[in-house]
């Protein structure tokens, strides 16, 4: 799992930032080593050749650190993927960019889903993907909705799109079909803007 483990807002301090990046680096690939969230803090600190001190300094506890590595993986890896979501000749290029990044971390974020994390995990994930989705509806509906309105349905599409994406990663086939689940979420997703794009006409 190489690339550039850095957060959305760095740290000042460079050894801030390199302490950080290992720590996120080796708690994804413990945890999805094991298929577990049950690693223990000082494995997760040697492997990234930081104290326990440091950990505890960084992130405050373990939870905390895997919740982190994975808004990580997808503000760097995926959310830049689905800026062409809203167009047409974007919009299947998106969704597999998505299946493939769960696909890829399947083992890691199935040990989140199904341990105590769970809960954060979807509330955090929700106030990443979120703004995507208010942003596409706005441009849809032009005024049609008042910002609550907005908001709401930007959370039950937000959220119902979750819930999709979970129960794939957690209960899906071994191994994952990234273009089979891409062309399940296009065809919902085609259903879904026909009707914003009906009712926007109206």
């Amino acid at each position: 799992m190489d690339g550039d483990w850095t957060t959305e807002a760095p740290a000042k301090d460079r050894r801030v930032r390199r302490s950080r990046a290992a720590l996120m680096r080796a708690a994804v690939e413990l945890v999805s080593g094991r298929d577990s969230t049950a690693v223990p803090v000082s494995e997760i600190a040697e492997a990234a050749d930081v104290s326990r001190q440091v950990l505890y300094q960084q992130f405050g506890d373990r939870d905390t650190l895997l919740l982190e590595a994975a808004l990580d993986l997808v503000r760097r890896e995926l959310l830049g993927e689905l800026a062409d979501l809203a167009t047409p000749d974007g919009e299947h290029a998106s969704l597999l960019a998505l299946g493939r990044h769960f696909a890829r971390y399947r083992r890691f974020y199935r040990a989140l889903l199904t341990g105590a994390s769970a809960y954060s995990l979807n509330k955090a994930l929700t106030g990443l993907f979120l703004p995507v989705n208010r942003e596409n509806l706005a441009r849809a509906l032009g005024g049609r909705l008042d910002a609550g309105g907005l908001e709401d349905l930007a959370t039950f599409l937000t959220g119902g799109a979750g819930a999709v994406v979970n129960t794939w990663v957690v209960d899906g086939p071994d191994p994952l079909d990234p273009e089979e689940f891409a062309d399940r979420l296009q065809r919902m997703h085609s259903v879904v803007t026909a009707i914003i794009t009906k009712e926007a006409g109206r």
